[in-house]
């Protein structure tokens, strides 16, 4: 195998061997690319440095099988997220997203996008509120880039618009794993939603988390933890495998409420 230059976010380190880690890297010529990483739990190793949430750029090469890391330079590294549980398990959720999405072919603007929101779960891990938020936006983007985005425009029983009547507090639309959001109650949906939620679901496409005019986050935490309920279940019925890392987050986020 020829040796090459990439550039990508580590997503997942392992071990691999006694002495060696198995590298899955995010990047934009190649989605998700696995490899060996000679000799990298060593503590003295030059490549010791490969470590999850890490962009790096890499040379790799090798004869046959599994492609091994000749050299890496770390470019940025977004380790400060693992100090806090949820930061940690936002950031696992949305590296566990890109593993799947990318994990046949390149995802044009995923590692971009990734970046992006990895940056801002550093800016506001003070804040859980936010953290949950942005990991929220963050999901709905990634998901769209992957080909897997929520259908939140029309009932995907009825074609009509999706249109949802602030202030008539009856009103309800519901989730259908496999179809979209239905207007009214419907039977078989995973969850339901009032207008408000179904208004702030729908603005999280943007690429700004919502605010209002004050400039605080618009939605109480109890709304975005049934806006993640939302992504998990979409998540886990289109992707086909649950995310136990956006479970933790809600669990952990509901403990601390």
């Amino acid at each position: 195998m020829a040796e090459r230059r990439l550039t990508g976010l580590a997503l997942k380190v392992g071990p691999l061997g006694e002495h060696d880690r198995l590298l899955s890297l995010l990047s934009d010529a190649e989605g998700v690319s696995r490899f060996a990483v000679p000799g990298a739990r060593r503590p003295k190793s030059s490549l010791a440095a490969a470590a999850p949430l890490t962009l790096l750029e890499l040379q790799v090469g090798g004869r046959s099988g599994l492609a091994r890391v000749r050299q890496l330079r770390v470019l940025r590294s977004f380790s400060g997220l693992g100090q806090q549980l949820e930061t940690l398990a936002a950031a696992q959720a949305l590296c566990d997203l890109c593993l799947q999405l990318a994990a046949q072919d390149p995802v044009d603007g995923l590692l971009e996008t990734m970046q992006l929101h990895l940056e801002r779960l550093e800016e506001h891990r003070a804040d859980p509120e936010l953290v949950l938020a942005g990991t929220v936006q963050a999901c709905i983007h990634l998901l769209t880039l992957g080909g897997y985005g929520l259908p939140l425009q029309t009932c995907c029983i009825t074609g009509d618009p999706l249109e949802p009547p602030l202030g008539q507090w009856d009103w309800r639309c519901s989730l259908l794993p496999q179809d979209g959001f239905a207007i009214n109650e419907q039977p078989g949906a995973a969850i339901q939603l009032n207008p408000s939620e179904l208004a702030l679901l729908q603005r999280l496409t943007r690429a700004e988390l919502p605010h209002r005019r004050d400039g605080a986050l618009m939605g109480p935490p109890a709304v975005w933890r049934r806006l993640l309920r939302v992504v998990e279940i979409w998540s886990r019925t289109h992707l086909n495998r649950p995310s136990k890392a956006l479970a933790m987050l809600r669990e952990t986020l509901l403990a601390g409420a």
